[in-house]
């Protein structure tokens, strides 16, 4: 069959539904995702070893276990014992997870870098501990760790095309059925390449410019 894409017009609102779909998931798993690492950062950089133990094998599990594993898990296992979320519910959770792990590392990296003067500082101002990372740490590893975020966000939009295999029609799931329905894979999947491009090649600026923002006074 010769190459064809005007036989996918009566197809790109269903594609652009899809990408909707994924953009969607990602944001929502970028923002359970950022929680969950500022969480488990502080306790990886806490005193107490329970604490770091705990976050350390979150971070473990969730960074070396196959991302499909862990979306067949939440999705099959999860109502074996009763907990009944929607597909896509169980899609947000499972990207989160693992986002969450990946975005511990950003995050601690970012809490490490504080210069120890500035600590010492904020201690002698007569600030707490809690005051300290919520006005001083926080702030400055979650400004330096934009670059960083932005990696996570780009690699949950990639990791989000597992999700057609638990019936989510994001965009890779929405581009198998068009895919099936016109018989032309070459061009549906020529489309969908360019797709996660432009939607990854997006967040890439989009990270970059934000740090650049961010960080125009250290320049």
């Amino acid at each position: 069959m010769p190459f064809d894409l005007t036989t996918l017009e009566p197809y790109l609102g269903d594609l652009a539904l899809g990408a909707r779909l994924t953009a969607l998931a990602c944001a929502l798993a970028l923002a359970g995702g950022l929680l969950l690492g500022v969480v488990a950062a502080l306790m990886r950089t806490a005193s107490a070893p329970l604490a770091r133990r705990v976050a350390e094998a979150y971070v473990d599990v969730f960074r070396n276990v196959p991302f499909i594993v862990q979306l067949f898990f939440l999705f099959y296992g999860l109502p074996e014992i009763g907990v009944e979320l929607s597909a896509f519910a169980t899609g947000v959770l499972a990207l989160s997870l693992a986002g969450g792990a990946f975005t511990s590392d950003v995050i601690r990296s970012g809490i490490l870098s504080v210069e120890p003067g500035v600590l010492e500082a904020a201690q002698v101002s007569g600030l707490s501990r809690l005051a300290i990372y919520r006005r001083i740490v926080l702030p400055i590893a979650l400004r330096t760790s934009v670059r960083p975020l932005g990696a996570v966000f780009v690699n949950l939009i990639l990791t989000s095309s597992i999700l057609s295999a638990i019936t989510i029609n994001e965009l890779t799931g929405t581009a198998k059925i068009v895919a099936s329905d016109t018989f032309q894979p070459f061009e549906v999947y020529l489309l969908l390449l360019v797709m996660y491009a432009a939607m990854t090649w997006l967040v890439s600026l989009a990270s970059g410019a934000l740090h650049r923002r961010l960080n125009r006074n250290l320049a």
